[in-house]
């Protein structure tokens, strides 16, 4: 069930350590705050001073209030916290807010401290938000502990930022966005994001979360977390683009970063990830509709050529399809349409809503009740005939009749989607005119910016189609790996059902030719313990025959002087693809698994997909299949399909090999041979940490 949280969001009683007449002080500013709710629990006040703050009588400690406190936040310098925490907790607190900042954003010393004063709070059985934090607030609890109010609402907004969420609540306010809750992460030394995204998730009246995080802690807890919260997860993160492991020694590593990890926990978790404050807020705006469509078929409504070309354009880039509509449809949209109106897809009036303003609503009504359509944008004018009355900046010739006309289109508009509920997002060039303040009012998100209405959308779509796969747990550890070499990992892969080609490994002329005896050519030859073996020439393919096979080895050993080597038996790579499957161990999300294009232009070609592993066959499968490369797979040109079945019970054999070692890196199998016969490992590698 998680941790208990009561005493931080609805405590019986609260004190503020710190509070102060200072404006330029936190303590005052919290303080404020706190007093808004005076009637809904006992606030107290301490400032070491006594006198009065805010024009009421403070304590000069905790202790002096005579009573129990249950939260206490602590808003004084960073040599007195300590005190503070042991006062608080000796008056009976179980939840503390620690505001004062120089712990483990300070250094090694700050660290110690910080870890010292979290194993006091577990002792005593409470918990602590922060330290470093801005504070938290409730709005359903009437618990108001940071420096700015937060419009009531159904959000849950956890930030590491304090100047980012007051961005989301402006940005929020034209979409009537409001908020639960509040809290300041801080450094996250006892109360984690983990934790609070839990609880969000069983408070009844958070119907959302927005995460903004730097420090996730512990990334894959994270992603269980939000894939079990039963409610919409928004994560907007920093720092997404910086490569996790520059030096990494595979093509996997190469090619892993902090991007790709973030993107992968996102979708198998279900996670909504975006780039910027303001996308936040669209995505949001959407979400809190309640509307969804499992598909994404989408028909994009418009009152002028260039804007319903630019929306289709900006909703196939959100992952939108727009396909042309049927025959159907089409006839439908004719009976309500004029003779000039384009009706394939994007639909265009064409000037009729100037004549006919109702033509909205009808136009809207046919498209809801086509089967073939999941969802509708609409874009352009609309809007623009009520805000020429209204003084908004709009308006053509006509007037009050156009304005009215238009008004009772949008009430049509509203009628039509309780009828036939389905996604509709609104883009207008009047996105405040009292026509679209009727859509907004109706739960139908308007905006000003196309590429925020086909985001929107995106956001309402799909998900039903392909739910997110969830996170696999970890497995169990595994005895460590012993031989870390080439034929160890082999060994190691082999055990759990990862097939490869016969192989030996040799150190002499005489071994190689034992070798080379015990199976059929052609053979190739592999110089070992060197990193990247095709790039040093230590490798030679389809050699025919012994005699070909001591040839190369006598070359190679003389270019490359290495102490051993691999014989070993030539697949068949007619009619197959060469693909990569590796696994590396990101220090917060744990094993990270990448399948791709394999071979020697992995990196060069960079067509790969990325999830969290242990990945499970099946979804194996959906990675190989999105690949860009990924129609191969089927079969092209004359050539057979090919057997992804077993390729992806393959990866799912290797990514939970590395998911069982912590102690391996980077584990890479590249090239994996896929063929209309099954699939098999030609070569294999392992970094240990």
């Amino acid at each position: 069930m998680g941790r208990d949280l009561t005493a931080l969001f609805d405590p019986r009683s609260v004190a503020v350590v710190g509070a102060s007449d200072d404006p330029a002080k936190y303590g005052h500013a919290v303080a404020s705050q706190a007093l808004r709710a005076d009637g809904r629990r006992p606030v107290h006040l301490v400032n070491r001073r006594g006198g009065t703050v805010l024009g009421r009588q403070a304590a000069p400690s905790l202790a002096a209030i005579g009573e129990p406190v249950e939260l206490v936040v602590v808003s004084v310098p960073g040599t007195g916290f300590e005190a503070a925490l042991e006062e608080a907790l000796a008056c009976g607190a179980k939840a503390i807010v620690g505001i004062t900042a120089g712990f483990a954003e300070a250094g090694p010393a700050g660290l110690a401290r910080q870890r010292a004063i979290v194993a006091r709070v577990r002792e005593a059985g409470a918990v602590l938000v922060g330290p470093n934090c801005l504070g938290i607030a409730d709005n359903t609890t009437e618990l108001y502990l940071a420096s700015d109010r937060f419009a009531p609402g159904g959000v849950a907004l956890l930030s590491q930022s304090g100047n980012l969420a007051l961005e989301l609540q402006l940005r929020g306010a034209p979409h009537g966005l409001g908020f639960s809750r509040f809290v300041s992460l801080g450094n996250q030394a006892d109360v984690t994001l983990v934790d609070l995204v839990e609880d969000c998730a069983r408070h009844r009246a958070t119907t959302a979360i927005a995460v903004y995080a730097e420090d996730f802690g512990d990334g894959r807890a994270f992603a269980r977390a939000a894939a079990a919260a039963g409610k919409p997860v928004v994560l907007l993160t920093a720092g997404r683009g910086s490569a996790s492991a520059r030096s990494a020694q595979s093509h996997t590593g190469a090619l892993t970063t902090s991007a790709d990890v973030v993107a992968a926990a996102c979708r198998d978790a279900g996670v909504e990830l975006v780039r910027t404050p303001r996308e936040m807020t669209v995505v949001l705006a959407a979400l809190s509709t309640g509307a969804r469509a499992p598909g994404r078929r989408t028909a994009v409504f418009t009152d002028g050529g260039g804007h319903g070309a630019i929306a289709a354009d900006a909703a196939e880039d959100a992952g939108l399809d727009v396909p042309e509509l049927g025959a159907a449809t089409q006839g439908r949209l004719r009976t309500v349409l004029w003779q000039q109106s384009a009706v394939g897809n994007p639909v265009d009036l064409a000037g009729m809503g100037e004549q006919q303003p109702l033509s909205y609503a009808d136009t809207v009504a046919q498209l809801l009740a086509a089967d073939e359509v999941d969802a509708v944008l609409m874009t352009g004018y609309f809007g623009g005939y009520a805000a020429s009355e209204g003084g908004l900046g709009g308006g053509q010739a006509g007037g009050s009749v156009l304005a009215e006309g238009e008004t009772r289109a949008a009430e049509k508009i509203v009628t039509h989607l309780a009828a036939t509920p389905k996604p509709l997002v609104v883009q207008s060039m009047y996105p405040q005119s009292p026509s679209c303040r009727v859509l907004a009012e109706a739960g139908v998100p308007v905006f000003s910016a196309t590429e925020d209405a086909a985001r929107a959308l995106a956001a309402m779509t799909g998900r039903a189609a392909a739910p997110s796969p969830g996170i696999a747990p970890l497995p169990a550890p595994a005895v460590q790996l012993g031989d870390p070499g080439y034929h160890g990992v082999r060994a190691l892969l082999a055990a759990s059902g990862v097939p490869f080609p016969a192989a030996r490994e040799v150190t002499d002329e005489a071994g190689l030719l034992a070798a080379a005896a015990e199976f059929e050519g052609p053979y190739v030859l592999k110089a070992l313990h060197l990193l990247h073996k095709s790039d040093a020439g230590g490798v030679a393919l389809r050699l025919p025959d012994r005699a070909a096979l001591l040839a190369a080895y006598r070359e190679m050993r003389t270019r490359l002087g290495a102490a051993a080597y691999s014989v070993e038996a030539m697949a068949d790579l007619s009619d197959g693809i060469e693909l990569i499957v590796g696994v590396n161990r990101d220090p917060r999300f744990g094993p990270v698994a990448m399948v791709g294009l394999g071979g020697v232009l992995t990196e060069t070609l960079r067509d790969v997909a990325f999830a969290l592993a242990p990945v499970p066959a099946a979804r194996a499968s959906q990675l190989l299949r999105g690949l860009r490369a990924g129609a191969l797979l089927d079969g092209v040109r004359g050539r057979p399909a090919l057997d992804v079945a077993a390729a992806a019970a393959v990866i799912e054999r290797i990514t939970e090999v590395a998911a069982a070692h912590p102690e391996i890196t980077e584990l890479e199998v590249n090239p994996l041979l896929v063929r209309p016969d099954g699939a098999l490992a030609l070569d294999a590698r392992a970094v240990l940490g």
